[in-house]
């Protein structure tokens, strides 16, 4: 039996990842910070470490040996990071330096969830080979913690995602926010003029559990389908029968952002997909397995 180290096991992504890991079979060691991991099993040891601890971080991977690490956790607030710079390079890049030389050590093979911000927006579709080039301090740092995981000498995959969405644990995501809001009658700003690829929790989950057991060494990009913001809001609405007249068209010229943000971010997936079995990059079935998710988290 492997065991698994997954970092932000309590996150919209983590929680799922550990989740499906548990159910194949997987011994899972389950890092948490501010809330916890909400899962029980005879196979999960839930750990709550602060990654700003890099001695407790190292230590932990040292004595647990895993055979495979899941690096999900990140300071993902854009405009916390612009101001917080501080913690958002000693979280997204010292933390991953901590792991990056404890993995050395225990020889475990190293799957790093990065960002499409690493990107500058100019011109949309990246592929993996294209030149990062970060227009905000968050994406810097997701960039720098990247080209560590690629100067060390580990077997690493690094997945880009876009935009992950999705129920679950976590600080609320775009999609949840548009749901929630038109759902209570409430009116939403949605941008026609920055484009992502809106990437659902649950599938980009089950396409990491086959990354872990194909490990391919480089980069993959694993994200849905490239859209404004505001058509993938129309798309939720739709989807969950709600008032498609209740979303605003908003331009990125009217948010005064601490950050800036990329105009469009949107990825190329065709290297994952040949790759790759799940549907990670199919709309249609990620809004359909969010909307069915989605009812089912409102019927509790």
């Amino acid at each position: 039996m492997e065991t698994v180290l997954v970092t932000g096991a309590s996150g919209l992504l983590g929680h799922k990842l550990t989740n499906m890991l548990l159910e194949k079979g997987y011994r899972v060691i389950g890092l948490y910070y501010s809330h916890e991991i909400p899962l029980n099993s005879n196979n999960l040891i839930k750990v709550r470490v602060d990654l700003r601890d890099r001695v407790k971080l190292e230590d932990l991977i040292l004595k647990t040996k895993p055979d495979v690490i899941v690096h999900a956790a990140a300071y993902t607030d854009v405009d916390g990071c612009e101001v917080n710079r501080l913690d958002a390079w000693t979280i997204n890049v010292e933390a991953t330096r901590s792991i990056v030389r404890a993995a050395r050590i225990t020889k475990s093979y190293l799957l790093y969830i990065s960002t499409d911000y690493v990107f500058d927006g100019e011109k949309g579709s990246y592929r993996e080979d294209d030149v990062p080039a970060p227009v905000n301090y968050y994406g810097l740092t997701k960039l720098v913690a990247e080209e560590l995981v690629r100067a060390s000498d580990l077997l690493y995959t690094i997945v880009r995602p876009s935009a992950i969405y999705g129920v679950g644990v976590g600080k609320k995501n775009f999609a949840v926010f548009v749901a929630e809001t038109l759902a209570k009658g409430g009116r939403v700003k949605a941008l026609v003029d920055q484009y992502v690829s809106p990437t659902l929790n649950t599938l980009l989950a089950m396409s990491l559990l086959e990354i872990i057991e194909l490990r391919p060494m480089g980069t993959l990009h694993v994200a849905g389908e490239r859209m404004s913001r505001y058509d993938f809001a129309v798309k939720i609405a739709r989807i969950l029968n709600l008032p498609v007249e209740n979303i605003e068209k908003a331009r990125l010229s009217e948010f005064k952002w601490k950050a800036k943000r990329p105009r469009d971010s949107s990825l190329d997936t065709s290297k994952a997909r040949r790759l790759i079995r799940t549907r990670f990059y199919d709309n249609e079935l990620a809004l359909k397995m969010f909307a069915r998710e989605w009812s089912e988290w409102r019927a509790r």
